[in-house]
């Protein structure tokens, strides 16, 4: 009887120390995921500004998308939820982000 606890614990521990590490990397690579496509669209509308000579700089703010109606809603981070500052910007000569929230 004792036998089959120790077997049963054993697989217990051994499904544990699979299934809690791997749960944990697809949730962290899921939000990282969610941030790369809040950046991609940041990087797409503010290089169809600048393309489009409406943000005649290469640092484009998030304000200036806002105000040149290339965002219609306020970025926000799909983690907390939190609106991105309109001082968030982008260098699209490097491709920098930054991303304030």
């Amino acid at each position: 009887m004792k036998n089959s606890k120790v077997i049963i614990s054993t697989f217990i521990i051994i499904l544990g120390m699979i299934i809690v590490p791997t749960v944990y990397k697809i949730y962290k690579n899921h939000e990282e995921n969610l941030i790369k496509v809040v950046e991609k669209e940041f990087l797409y509308y503010a290089k169809n500004c600048y393309n489009e000579s409406v943000c005649k700089e290469p640092i484009v703010e998030l304000k200036d998308l806002y105000e040149n109606d290339y965002l219609k809603e306020k970025l926000t981070n799909p983690i907390n939820k939190k609106y991105y500052s309109e001082k968030s910007s982008i260098n699209l000569d490097t491709n920098e982000i930054k991303l304030i929230s």
